[in-house]
């Protein structure tokens, strides 16, 4: 299993050999290129690689060979998806693959106004971000406003809600490039990541927690080495199932993001060498308080006073040892913990009290 290495520069070196396998196992074994969910998994393999500035040989690559041959036929048949095939071949090209017909893919899209089709404002900031790596400069109006307003909220991301807590560290990706620029976040937007990696902590969640930490890294945050510690050890704690992998489900986005956030963090990612095949891969279970401590506060309905301190020890008695160890790891976490718990709380009572 990976080890934490420390390293002199950002870029994440994964070895050259894993990462063939990697490509192997992603573009050719687990599923048809004709499946959406190729599509997914690859286009985010591909982003973290190129967004990291990974050193991959162009010959680890060649398993995506065919899928960038007929990338344009892909693009205008399944335009519905032209996120993902447009930043797959993008992310090929940048990572070394010659060709060149992601900006005319790109000038395309823009063309046939597929970004016009996009009901989200972060589907819209990913299209923007894709069209402008090929010098193609969307006009939103509002949209950097619009996003800002949604991750200062903070209140929002102390109540578990994944999706809200997965779009807001994608906010954070696009405002950043990916850790090019400074996002420039308000005090209020960086709570909101706290908040939420508060959340996904008590859940033992490393999948959002990973993408949380990774956002805090990019806008120049604080990251809680206990949190970095907990994931470090779930990145270790990875099965990995040769040939076990059926089409279903899995946990290969927890172990992309996870080893993404290693390798910011100084380490070595995806220095777990994959199985040839079509692996299936497992996430150790965690044993997470979250549900356990919002039903104590729904069942009991606890003052709405907002305050840790008095609720503590009332709470924790009805917690199991594990789930008090998560919860007493999480307060000490960072500071802002009873700020967050105001909020999860929840004060305040719809209609009569």
């Amino acid at each position: 299993m990976a080890q934490v290495l420390a390293f002199p520069t950002d870029r994440i070196r994964p070895p050259g050999g894993n990462v063939a396998v990697l490509s192997d196992t992603f573009a050719g074994q687990r599923r048809s290129r004709e499946n959406v969910f190729w599509l997914k998994e690859n286009a985010e393999l591909l982003n973290i690689l190129e967004c990291t500035g990974a050193e991959v040989p162009v010959a680890a690559l060649a398993p995506f060979e065919a899928f960038y041959e007929t990338a344009e036929r892909r693009l205008s048949f399944f335009r519905q998806y032209y996120r993902f095939i447009l930043s797959i071949c993008l992310d090929l090209e940048d990572l070394g693959v010659d060709g060149g017909k992601g900006e005319e893919m790109a000038a395309w899209v823009e063309g046939s106004d597929l970004v016009g089709a996009e009901l989200s404002d972060l589907q819209r900031a990913e299209a923007r971000r894709l069209l402008a790596r090929r010098g193609i400069m969307l006009e939103l109006p509002g949209l950097d406003q619009r996003l800002r307003d949604f991750i200062e909220t903070s209140q929002t991301f102390a109540l578990p809600n994944k999706k809200a807590g997965y779009e807001l560290t994608h906010i954070v990706f696009y405002l950043s490039e990916y850790g090019r620029r400074d996002p420039r976040l308000s005090q209020a937007a960086l709570r909101s990541l706290e908040y939420a990696g508060v959340v996904s902590f008590l859940d033992q969640d490393a999948d959002l927690l990973a993408e949380v930490c990774i956002a805090l890294r990019y806008a120049g945050g604080e990251v809680p080495m206990i949190w970095e510690d907990w994931l470090a050890a779930q990145t270790d704690g990875f099965a990995v199932i040769p040939q076990g992998f059926t089409g279903g489900g899995d946990d290969y986005h927890c172990y992309f993001v996870c080893n993404w956030l290693r390798g910011l963090s100084g380490g070595k990612a995806f220095d777990c060498r994959l199985p040839q095949g079509a692996t299936h891969l497992k996430a150790p279970e965690g044993a997470g308080v979250l549900r356990s401590l919002s039903m104590a506060l729904y069942e009991a309905d606890v003052a709405r006073g907002g305050d840790w301190a008095l609720a503590r020890d009332r709470l924790a008695s009805g917690l199991d040892p594990a789930q008090r160890n998560v919860l007493a790891q999480a307060e000490n976490s960072c500071a802002c913990f009873g700020q967050f718990f105001e909020g999860f709380l929840r004060s305040g009572h719809a209609g009569r009290a």
